[in-house]
């Protein structure tokens, strides 16, 4: 992470799902200014994260299908999906991509990108790097992961 960290100049997570949030296990913060002051242990809904809609993505169908059907979703910004079917629509697209990516939903002018962490028994947790959306474009964010 410090490596991921360095080589682009942001910061980066590592979290776990847990029940409806996510849970940072590590953190590497950014040599610049970002928004955001997580630390480990530090909790967020999953459903407005690329760390969260990555392990959202992963889970089994039918446990899927009860979180969108049970959790609670607030509009944190105005970018937020809230609608459980548009969600789901979103997690089907992490699902095909094998990445999701954040533009803002969570906190406005921030965005990020995560990966699934996968161990014999699948996705354990989900990697991401944050960034201040001045200095990054989600297309930019997109292409860069994908010519890797």
């Amino acid at each position: 992470m410090r490596s991921l960290s360095n080589t682009t100049q942001e910061s980066s997570s590592l979290a776990t799902l847990d029940g409806d949030e996510i849970v940072y296990l590590a953190r590497v913060p950014s040599p610049r200014s970002v928004a955001l002051t997580l630390n480990i242990g530090s909790r967020l809904p999953a459903y407005p994260t690329s760390l969260g809609r990555v392990l959202l993505a992963a889970l089994p169908d039918a446990e899927l299908n009860a979180y969108l059907a049970e959790a609670e979703f607030k509009p944190l910004t105005p970018h937020t999906i809230t609608d459980p079917e548009q969600l789901r629509e979103a997690l089907m697209q992490v699902r095909r991509d094998g990445f999701a990516v954040i533009d803002g939903e969570r906190e406005e002018g921030v965005r990020s990108i995560a990966a699934p962490v996968r161990d014999r028994r699948g996705v354990t947790a989900a990697l991401n790097i944050s960034v201040n959306a001045a200095r990054m474009s989600a297309a930019d964010m997109r292409t860069r992961n994908t010519r890797r």
